[in-house]
Formats: C-alpha cells, sequence, structure tokens
C-alpha cells in the first residue's frame, strides 16, 4: 500500500514557493497589460473603421461590393504591416467597432485590466443580438460585475442565460430567422485536409456528435470482441460516458429538437428512455431527460421552416390521392437543403467496420440513434410563453422542438424548484425507474385490490395520490392495481391512500374503508437447532 503525504506536506521547497509566487506576480501583472493593450488595439481598429465606413456612407455607388471596397482596403493595408490575411483584419475591425459602439463598459473594462481578451469575446458573442439599447447596456454591467470574478467560460455561459431572459423578440421567431442561415462549408487545412463545417440548429448538431461518438464507441467494441475471439488480448479502453447508466437521452427529431426542466417559476418534467436504445437518464439541476423516437426526415418537415408554404401538400398526401395533389414546391435555398441532406445523412446513415468493406458492422448501428439533454420552462411546454428552451445548458432552442419532442415523450420526470431562489427541492419521475419496477413486483406480486388476485403482466403502476395533484413517484405511493381496477379508482370516487408498511387503504364511493395489507410471503427460516443460526422467535408464517 502506498503511504499518503501528510496533509501538510509541500509539493515544492521553500525557495520554490517563493519563486513560484514571484512568477505567478508576474503573470498577473503581465496578463492585466495585455488586456490593456488588447483595449487598445480595439480602440485603434474601431477609429480605422470609423473612417472607412464614413467613406462608404460617402459612395454614390448602391452596390454593396463597391461600397464595401474601402473598408477591403485598409483591411489589406493592416494585413500587410502585420503579416496577417486581410479577411482576418476584416473581421477584427468589425469587432472592434461593434464593441466600441455597443459594448463600450466592457472595451474600459478591459483596459483597466479587471477582465480579459477572451471575456470581452464572452460578452460580443452573447450580447449582440440584443437590439435594444437600454436593456444591453443593462445586460453588460450584469455580465461585466460576473465577468470580473469568474472564468471566460462560465461568464458566457450566464451571459447567454442572461440575454435569453431580457430578449424582447420571443425564441420562435428568432430561432427562424437563424434557422434560414444554415449551410455547410469547407475551409482548407494543411497536408491535403479540410474542416467541414455546418450551421444546424442545436439539437440536431449536438445530436450528430452524439451519434457518431456511440457509433464509434460500438465499433471500438466490436473490433475489440474480433480481436478477443481470434486470441489477442482487446486494448482495454475507458467506459464512454455516453453509454454508461447515467447517460442523459434525449433522441432529437433531426427537425427540431427538446426537453424539460423547471425554473424559478415552475417544475420542470422530463421523460424515461427506451431501454432498446441505450442510455438511463439522469437528473441535473436544470432537469433531466426525454427519449423520444426521432423522426429523422428534415428534408420532408418543410412545413417547419420559415419559407416553407403553409399549404403545401406532403408526399404523403400525394401518393394518397389527396384533394391537392399538386407537386410540392421546395422553397429552400441550396445551402439550406445542403444542411438537410448533411443532418439526414449523419443521422440515419449506418457506418461499416471496415471503409473497404461493404459489410454492416454487426449490433445494428444503424439503430442507434442520438441523444441529447433538452430543458425547457413548463409555461413555454403549455404554450403559455415564448420563452425558449436550452441544450444541455449550453445553447437556446425553440420552444416548438420543445413541445414537438415532448409530445413523443413516453414519461416524463418532474423537478420542484425554490420559486425565489430556483435552487432545485426535489426530482422524481413520473415513471418508475427500473429499481422501483423491481421492487414493486416484489412487494406486492399481484393486484392490490380487495379480493383480486390478478397478476402482475396484467396489472399497471398506480399513483396512489395521482401525479397530476402532486403525488410524487416514491415507493410509498405506487402500487400494481390490475386495468379493471386502476380504472375505476381513476375514473370514479374511489380512493387510494398508503401507509408507512405499504398496507394500502381503499375509500370506497359510499365511505367504506377497506385496508390491504401487503401479501404475505413463504419464509423458510433458519433451523432452530443449529447454534450458528440462532433460534427463531416467530413460528414459520405457515
Amino acid at each position: 500500500m502506498t503511504d499518503l503525504p501528510s496533509p501538510d506536506a509541500h509539493l515544492f521547497g521553500e525557495d520554490e514557493c517563493v519563486r513560484l509566487r514571484e512568477i505567478v506576480e508576474h503573470i498577473r501583472a503581465d496578463t492585466v497589460e495585455l488586456a490593456r493593450v488588447h483595449a487598445g488595439l480595439i480602440r485603434h481598429r474601431a477609429a480605422v473603421m470609423h473612417i472607412a465606413l464614413e467613406q462608404v456612407a460617402r459612395s454614390a455607388s448602391r452596390r454593396s461590393r463597391e461600397r464595401e471596397l474601402p473598408v477591403r482596403s485598409v483591411a489589406l493595408d493592416i494585413a500587410a504591416a502585420t503579416q496577417t490575411h486581410d479577411l482576418t483584419v476584416q473581421k477584427e475591425l468589425g469587432e472592434a467597432h461593434t464593441l466600441t459602439e455597443k459594448f463600450a463598459a466592457t472595451v474600459d473594462a478591459l483596459e483597466s485590466g479587471r477582465i480579459s481578451m477572451r471575456h470581452a469575446h464572452a460578452v460580443l458573442d452573447t450580447g449582440a443580438a440584443i437590439d435594444d439599447d437600454d436593456t444591453r447596456r443593462g445586460w453588460e454591467q450584469v455580465v461585466l460585475t460576473r465577468a470580473e470574478r469568474d472564468s471566460p467560460g462560465r461568464t458566457r455561459a450566464f451571459a447567454r442565460e442572461l440575454a435569453e431572459s431580457v430578449q424582447p423578440v420571443g425564441m420562435t421567431a428568432r430561432h427562424a430567422r437563424a434557422a434560414e442561415e444554415r449551410g455547410v462549408s469547407v475551409r482548407d487545412l494543411a497536408d491535403g485536409m479540410a474542416e467541414l463545417s455546418v450551421i444546424l440548429p442545436a439539437t440536431v448538431a449536438y445530436g450528430i456528435r452524439d451519434r457518431l461518438r456511440r457509433q464509434a464507441a460500438a465499433i471500438r467494441a466490436a473490433c475489440a470482441a474480433t480481436d478477443a475471439s481470434d486470441g489477442h488480448q482487446p486494448l482495454g479502453a475507458p467506459a464512454d460516458p455516453l453509454l454508461t447508466a447515467d447517460a442523459i437521452d434525449v433522441v432529437p427529431d433531426s427537425s427540431m429538437g427538446g426537453v424539460l426542466a423547471s425554473t424559478p417559476s415552475g417544475s420542470t418534467i422530463a421523460s424515461t428512455p427506451d431501454p432498446s436504445i441505450g442510455g438511463a437518464p439522469a437528473s441535473t439541476p436544470s432537469g433531466s431527460a426525454i427519449d423520444v423516437t426521432p423522426d429523422l426526415s428534415i428534408s420532408r418537415a418543410r412545413a417547419d421552416t420559415p419559407s416553407s408554404s403553409t399549404n403545401a401538400s406532403t408526399p404523403d398526401d400525394i401518393a394518397d390521392g389527396g384533394a391537392d395533389s399538386r407537386p410540392v414546391r421546395d422553397e429552400r435555398t441550396l445551402a439550406q437543403i445542403g444542411a438537410d441532406v448533411c443532418a439526414d445523412l449523419l443521422l440515419t446513415g449506418a457506418p461499416t467496420i471496415d471503409p473497404t468493406d461493404d459489410a454492416t458492422c454487426p449490433g445494428g448501428l444503424g439503430a442507434i440513434r442520438a441523444h441529447v439533454q433538452i430543458t425547457v420552462p413548463v409555461l413555454t411546454l403549455l404554450g403559455r410563453t415564448d420563452a425558449g428552451a436550452a441544450l444541455a445548458g449550453r445553447s437556446p432552442i425553440d420552444p416548438g422542438t420543445a413541445r414537438r419532442l415532448a409530445a413523443r415523450a413516453p414519461g416524463w420526470d418532474r423537478v420542484m424548484c425554490d420559486p425565489v431562489a430556483g435552487t432545485v427541492l426535489e426530482v422524481d419521475r413520473y415513471s418508475p425507474t427500473a429499481a422501483q419496477r423491481r421492487y414493486l413486483a416484489a412487494r406486492d406480486q399481484h393486484c392490490r385490490a380487495p379480493g383480486c388476485r390478478a397478476p402482475l403482466s396484467r396489472c399497471q403502476i398506480d399513483h396512489n395520490h395521482e401525479a397530476r395533484d402532486g403525488g410524487a413517484t416514491t415507493l410509498a405511493n405506487l402500487a400494481h392495481l390490475c386495468v379493471r381496477h386502476h380504472t375505476l379508482k381513476t375514473e370514479t370516487a374511489w380512493t387510494v391512500s398508503q401507509q408507512a408498511d405499504g398496507t394500502l387503504r381503499f375509500v370506497s364511493p359510499l365511505g367504506q374503508r377497506i385496508e390491504e395489507a401487503l401479501p404475505p410471503r413463504v419464509l423458510f427460516l433458519p433451523d432452530g437447532d443449529d447454534p450458528a443460526a440462532g433460534t427463531p422467535s416467530d413460528p414459520p408464517p405457515f
């Protein structure tokens, strides 16, 4: 056994600690100075952009390319002086102009060394969509307060969430506008390589990445099994977190995406996944997972796109000889079609183990579906507000997407939050977990209604205190009832309550009270003559 160092042990000697403290202080001072340099660059670039834009304003030409020439020219000048590409310089000029015009307080904070350039980029990227000047200034002050005491990554997440809460334009309209920008692009890299970039709805993008990771893990496992069967020792590999029992699952509809979580003003809902597609849901502070069967037909769901005609016939309508048998007109641009086709291929295609072999990988990789976690306020789910949902705490999605996913969910979780602080108070699942089902089956054995012995195969798990009325999905509130008695309890004035020992108390519409104790079990007790086992104090229950 390796001896652990004592709590007061130091990793470095005293002289090294002194030297390291000095170096850390130099790094801090240099970081502050670097922030000031960045602020100066921003002001210089903004001044250049201002002069170029004045020239653009004086231009008599209405052609956008000609009007942009002053900006392009000065960008090339700076690029030549700094050994940089002029497109990069032009982007920097535009960002500097936006920062000085819309986020002056951020530039001041950078100049004083209170934040870093990465903080400034977080403010720019998340706040640029806020159009109202007063709203944006108030938002900026709150974000800068957070940025001065937190990392750029955390600041970005906080700023994005706060920006969503102050947006005057509904998420549905903004998502529809943003969806028109979807497309595919390629950027050349060194050594004959290239980078393929796809702009897609966030649910689809993360779903694609998730599915690829799952398929890669399955291929690796299949190859390891093949090596083992050939007498080779398979290489060990860490468990893929996306394939463990703690995976949070949501299968997106590739034309949308979505899940349910709670906010300070309401509770959150989420579902139990279908185990056939892998992964079991795990609750998180922001919500739990939904697992739904995906509709992988982005290219066919054109009615959901902003440019679609609302009365266009679907291929199924035409095939069935519907009243409107006119050809479907695809209103999408080539870039939009390219993005949709890419999503369809990546989300539905089945890979092979060996690229040179046409044989499909064993294990049904084509059946592996993407899983993402999505949270949405309950009021958005009900259609009462237009607040956006969130994709695993990363980026917002439109409420229509979340509602469509929720409609296909086989079961939901609920998260109860403090109405003021928003902290999670309790999490329970509408659909019992696998462990709860096993326990209830062993405990109940058959229908628990008075006098009924219907087998569990004909029973349903009932919330004694109805879930819709606040009943929790706990063992103390669940019991098996056959379909007949479950319906009777739900649709009539019969009521059921459960006591601490599992006894059910039925109250009829006429006021009759009936108590149903847990079914007795046959117990085989140890032999009383065995000294090791001891002497039983009670006789066997048979």
